[in-house]
């Protein structure tokens, strides 16, 4: 077993920035666990603080059970893939993959066994005698996963791997390594801002914020119930539609001048509400139970199989984007009967940003 667990660590930098504020997180066994934020969330300290190259200020670091937290990173059993692929330029791609191995004192054979199987595996045997400089992007990311796998570590660990190359080779590069995870079965933590990669790749999602942890579960959970407003404006592309309003003393949420929409069995102390609908679930008809209003189309993009409307409701500030099916077309001013599935809507606290239930 493989499991990796993180017990309230915090980082905390030279100057006094907070980095991480008490992590807690438990990677399981073959798991895939995908670190998801904004730049500057703390995803990538966490992830240095995992292999040991950043020191935490507080807090605990265990794999397999057995604290890590002040050994060395060459002790720790784990491989990291880098953004950038740190492989030697003077190097083959041979001596490159083989480089771990040849400090491990293992021997010639066993090298030459696992570099040629590694190199099967990624589909690299014919540039085993080339130099970095002598491969492409995605050549050099597979050379990179290469040296990482021949060591065959109890964990791996990648650092935004895929940010260097372009939209192709991403989508290339991300199933070998979903391919690879799963056949291998090594433990792995992975670091990223692309919401397709974090999406698609990862078994669980970890969503950060401010070296917080805002939500942890699986991809399509924390698609279909963000736990906090950071969440739903963060997760989707294009984003949730977020539309500040009102409680009334009626159990009606009160939107702009126009739209009121009864909740029933909605049990909060808040007033001030915010209204979450995903952009695929707003109606451009009044098929829906809940009725919205009329909207106006501001802008119109046809981007092929997705087609978005952009505009407002009449009487409400706040804009609003609606994904149409790609064989409508609409003119900038039409006006349309929005609606909505009453369980489709998400509600929120305005003040704390936690979720609401909508029963």
């Amino acid at each position: 077993m493989s499991e990796v667990e993180l017990k309230k660590i915090v980082k905390i930098f030279p100057g006094g920035t907070k980095a991480l504020d008490e992590i807690d997180l438990s990677i399981k066994d073959r798991e895939l666990m995908v670190i998801l934020g904004p730049s500057g969330c703390g995803k990538s300290t966490l992830l240095r603080i995992v292999a040991g190259l950043e020191k935490a200020s507080d807090g605990r670091v265990f794999i397999d059970e057995q604290d890590v937290t002040e050994q060395e990173p060459g002790t720790r059993d784990i491989a990291m893939v880098f953004q950038n692929y740190a492989l030697y330029p003077h190097m083959t791609v041979f001596k490159n993959i083989a480089y771990g191995l040849k400090n491990r004192k293992i021997s010639s054979d066993e090298i030459n066994r696992r570099v040629k199987e590694v190199a099967e595996t990624l589909q690299i045997e014919e540039y085993l005698d080339r130099k970095p400089s002598q491969l492409s992007g995605g050549q050099r990311q597979r050379v990179a996963m290469g040296r990482a796998i021949a060591r065959n570590p109890k964990v791996f660990l990648f650092d935004e791997p895929l940010s260097n190359l372009d939209a192709k080779l991403r989508i290339q590069v991300r199933l070998e390594i979903s391919r690879l995870q799963s056949e291998l079965g090594v433990t792995s933590l992975y670091v990223t801002h692309d919401q397709v990669e974090a999406m698609t790749l990862g078994h669980r999602l970890v969503l950060m914020n401010e070296g917080r942890i805002e939500q942890i579960g699986e991809p399509l959970q924390v698609y279909e119930l963000p736990e906090t407003l950071f969440v739903a404006g963060f997760i989707g592309s294009p984003p949730m539609n977020l539309v500040p309003g009102e409680l009334n003393e009626k159990g009606e949420f009160i939107l702009g001048s126009t739209v009121k929409i009864k909740l029933d069995d909605f049990q909060t102390k808040s007033k001030n509400l915010t209204l979450g609908i995903r952009p695929e679930h707003l109606l451009t008809d009044e098929s829906g139970k809940v009725t919205l209003g009329k909207f106006i189309v501001e802008n119109y993009e046809r981007q092929g199989a997705d087609n978005y409307l952009y505009g407002k409701i009449n009487g409400i500030s706040h804009s609003l984007t609606i994904r149409v099916p790609p064989d409508t077309v609409y003119s900038v001013g039409t006006a349309i009967n929005l609606s909505c599935e009453k369980k489709k809507l998400h509600f929120f606290c305005s003040e704390t940003g936690l979720r609401i239930e909508n029963k």
